[in-house]
Order: C-alpha cells, then sequence, then structure tokens
C-alpha cells in the first residue's frame, strides 16, 4: 500500500474541483431557467470537448499514444455515465429541486463509489467505512421523508440520487478502463461522447423544439458560458487528472466541499432556503463523506495499469 504524493499541480486540480464544480450548480440553475436542460448539458459539453479536442490531440505524443477503437468505446461508457447520466439528471433535477438540496444529494457519491469497490473486489470498506455510510444513509432517508423538503416530492429527491450513483460507476470502471495515456484528449473524448448522447437524448424529449433563441437571457448565457469553461473545461478536467492519480474515494472528496459552497450561493443569489431538517440531513452526509476518506489508501497500480485512468504515471512516493 502506498501514500499519493500531493504535488503542486495535483492541490491546484484538487481546489479547483472543490470551488469550481461547488459553484457550477448555481450555473446550472441560471442556464436552465430560458434554455431547455438536457439540450443546454449536451451543447456545453460538445462545445468544450470541441475545443479541447484538437489542442489534445496535437499536443503530446501522439505517435505513442494513438486513439484506438478501444479508448472510444471506454470515452463512450464513461462520458454516458458521468455526463449523460449523472449530469444530465443534476440538470434536469434542478428544475424542481434547489440547486443547495441537488448539491448534499450528490454528496452521497463516496458511498456508492465505496459499494460499488467493495463488492466489485477493488477496495474493501472497512468498520469505519461502514459506519460513514450509515450515516449517510441515515442523511439521505431524512430529505426522502414527506415534507422534509417542503413542496419537493420524495419522487424527485429519489431521481436525484440517480445522478450520484452514475458518477460512481462511471469513475470506478474509469480506473480500470482503457484509455489514452494523455488526460486532456481522455477528457475531450468524454465530452464529446457524453455532449453527443445528452443532445440526443434531448432531441427524444422534444426539447430541440422547446428552443427558443430570442427568449435566452443574458444571464442564461451567462451561466452557460460558465459551465463551459470553469465547469467544463477546467473543472472536469481537474477531476480526471486527479482520478488517474489517487483511489476513487479520495478522487470524490469533492463531494463534501461542492455542497456547502452551493448551499451557500444558492441562499446568496437564488433566496434558496436552508431548512433544519435539510442542515441535519447535510451535516450527516458530509460527515458520512469524511469518515469514509478518512485514511484512504490504494495499492500501487501494476505496470500494465499504471496508465489507465485519466492517462499518465501516478505520482506514488
Amino acid at each position: 500500500m502506498t501514500r499519493t504524493r500531493l504535488t503542486p499541480l495535483l492541490l491546484a486540480a484538487f481546489a479547483a474541483v472543490y470551488l469550481i464544480w461547488g459553484s457550477t450548480y448555481l450555473a446550472i440553475r441560471l442556464a436552465i431557467d430560458t434554455i431547455p436542460p438536457l439540450l443546454m448539458a449536451g451543447v456545453r459539453f460538445l462545445v468544450a470537448g470541441a475545443i479541447l479536442f484538437p489542442i489534445a490531440y496535437w499536443s503530446g505524443d501522439r505517435q505513442g499514444d494513438r486513439l484506438t477503437p478501444a479508448h472510444w468505446r471506454a470515452a463512450l461508457v464513461v462520458g454516458a455515465l458521468l455526463l449523460t447520466g449523472s449530469n444530465g439528471v443534476i440538470t434536469f433535477a434542478e428544475q424542481h429541486v434547489a440547486s443547495g438540496v441537488v448539491a448534499l444529494l450528490v454528496a452521497t457519491t463516496p458511498m456508492w463509489m465505496a459499494a460499488f469497490a467493495h463488492f466489485g473486489g477493488r477496495q474493501r470498506v472497512s468498520r469505519l467505512g461502514v459506519a460513514g455510510v450509515v450515516a449517510g444513509l441515515v442523511g439521505v432517508g431524512l430529505m426522502l421523508r414527506p415534507g422534509s423538503l417542503g413542496a419537493v416530492p420524495p419522487l424527485w429527491i429519489a431521481f436525484t440520487l440517480l445522478s450520484p450513483l452514475c458518477w460512481a460507476a462511471g469513475s470506478v470502471y474509469a480506473q480500470g478502463a482503457p484509455m489514452p495515456r494523455r488526460p486532456l484528449l481522455v477528457t475531450a473524448t468524454q465530452m464529446l461522447c457524453g455532449g453527443a448522447l445528452l443532445c440526443l437524448v434531448a432531441a427524444a424529449a422534444g426539447e430541440w423544439g422547446q428552443l427558443h433563441l430570442s427568449a435566452i437571457t443574458l444571464t442564461s448565457l451567462a451561466g452557460f458560458a460558465y459551465l463551459v469553461v470553469a465547469g467544463s473545461l477546467v473543472g472536469y478536467t481537474a477531476y480526471m487528472y486527479v482520478l488517474g492519480r489517487v483511489s476513487p474515494r479520495a478522487a470524490s472528496s469533492y463531494a463534501y466541499v461542492n455542497p456547502l459552497v452551493a448551499v451557500l450561493l444558492g441562499w446568496a443569489f437564488l433566496g434558496e432556503n436552508v431548512a433544519t431538517t435539510t442542515l441535519v440531513a447535510g451535516a450527516l452526509i458530509v460527515v458520512a463523506v469524511v469518515v469514509l476518506l478518512a485514511g484512504d489508501r490504494r495499492p500501487a497500480p501494476s505496470p500494465a495499469k499504471a496508465g489507465c485512468a485519466a492517462g499518465g504515471e501516478p505520482e506514488l512516493a
């Protein structure tokens, strides 16, 4: 077992994921005010992927790191889970659930990561970890109680929980999936695949017919632009970099910072109420995540898999 060396670049990537992704919940809410949600999310990732792909493709070791059909298949699976599934659910749910509450529910991601890694034989959950999972489930249970979040139906809370489930499954899968060694290329291919799938889902939902360009406000455009540049290009790239160098549970540590940022911004800019039940449930979820991540370790990767998961050789002491 080895401990990951915290380099300045890794610390900067963690900071970007912690702070930027916490603010994207507000940006999503602003963007979907006048743009259909699934279509907005799909175009967001397609634009970000189209910007990033040529930069990523023409830089680095193009000869020794060629894109293969296996790479595109892995990008399609990860993009479907992380972007189409997880982000698509978040974006759609924010029409009915407060952005801060959505962030608190997404904070359960490490619980599902731990469960998938445990039952998949990748990393066993300790007794302390089990206690963390139980605390997190109690917090989720509080939110699912009828009337605990005001007029929000429990069904929408349950629907929102699909997001962390998809994200956890995609992150665990990405750890062993065949991917290029260049992190930017990994990110770009996943954005293109996930964005394209989201646009197809939006078409099936009839959202293209609901798009009225003249009705889109400057506030929604600003939210969309922030999501493309900060949320996708910077935040997602930083996450894939982190995921390739630490365990899935350590990578998901953003989950106990993002809700705090999201709740504060939702209260300050959207006037979202923070009920006592929400605070108690959120505190339980945050405590659960902290407990899960306490003393996190992972075995050193074998030479055959050292370059997987966001590419590059993990820097291990």
